[in-house]
């Protein structure tokens, strides 16, 4: 009997070999079939993505999208709508946008001689002197010394006095958006501007800005606005076209969160410096804001 099962066995072994490579052959096919359904659902999925905020096509068709996506993103339709509706591309912003690129290609002799004169360094010192203890609790719980502030309002707005923009910060942000450019930046910049309405932080007609969509006395991109800015003077909002000490404590911020460390140098080359990066990237800017720092402190 044992000599008969080994028998079969051994005939019945070629056939079980053929249906063995048969059932490889099948898993084989199966799973390239799988592999050409999952590579079809990533291109399909890419290019949703890739249509969900695509610049440079039809403007309103963009908008609209832009509208989907800070709805997604949390801010209500009735902010979406009261801010996007009728929006049209501004082609006095791309202009600018083009042209600015040089802003910062002249020498720090040349650029400081333009940005920092007697009139503004003697303003600034007074106003060192007005909001002396407002300065005083911001080094307190920032850590960033008060020239290096005042420096920087100064040079961004004369102080509040000069010239904040009068550009409407969700038409400039949708008009460099819709910019194929630096899209994925400025769709960022947009959505985060619709925030700063839905926060309640400034009302939809006081959101007017520069020309890529800076906001107040120191001049905060809407990304910026909202990752930085502190409510310092404790009315419930982050108002930095208005609010002096909200505009200030929100400077500072920026700059202790990149590490800039009060008693520490600022010059080129330091750990300061390279944390006011985060506000500039201009070497020549920052060396500026130094300049002035040193100079309201007397130095």
């Amino acid at each position: 009997m044992r000599i008969k099962l080994a028998a079969l066995t051994l005939a019945a072994f070629p056939g079980m070999i053929r249906a063995l490579l048969r059932s490889l052959r099948f898993l084989r096919g199966l799973l390239h079939m799988l592999r050409l359904l999952l590579a079809a659902a990533s291109v399909i999925c890419l290019a949703g993505g890739a249509q969900a905020a695509r610049c440079g096509g039809d403007f309103n068709s963009f908008v609209a999208t832009m509208a989907q996506e800070a709805q997604a993103a949390g801010v209500s339709a009735s902010v979406t709508n009261a801010a996007l509706s009728g929006v049209t591309p501004d082609g006095a912003v791309l202009a600018f946008d083009r042209r600015q690129r040089h802003t910062f290609n002249k020498s720090f002799e040349q650029y400081v001689s333009t940005r920092v004169g007697p009139g503004r360094i003697n303003g600034g010192r007074a106003l060192l002197q007005r909001h002396a203890a407002l300065l005083s609790r911001i080094e307190q719980q920032f850590g960033v010394p008060r020239y290096i502030l005042v420096a920087i309002w100064g040079l961004e707005s004369d102080f509040g006095k000069g010239d904040i923009g009068k550009m409407p910060v969700v038409r400039t942000l949708a008009t460099l958006a819709h910019d194929c450019r630096r899209t994925d930046l400025f769709q960022g910049e947009l959505l985060a501007a619709l925030k700063i309405v839905q926060r309640g932080d400034l009302p939809l007609r006081d959101l007017i800005g520069a020309f890529a969509g800076e906001i107040g006395q120191t001049q905060f991109l809407p990304s910026s606005y909202i990752k930085y800015g502190v409510d310092f003077d404790g009315d419930g909002h982050v108002d930095l076209r208005h609010s002096v000490p909200d505009v200030l404590a929100s400077t500072a911020n920026l700059l202790h969160t990149s590490g800039f460390k009060m008693g520490q140098p600022y010059g080129e080359g330091t750990a300061n410096f390279e944390a006011m990066r985060e506000w500039n990237r201009a070497v020549v800017y920052r060396k500026t804001i130094g300049y002035f720092a040193d100079r309201l402190a007397g130095q």
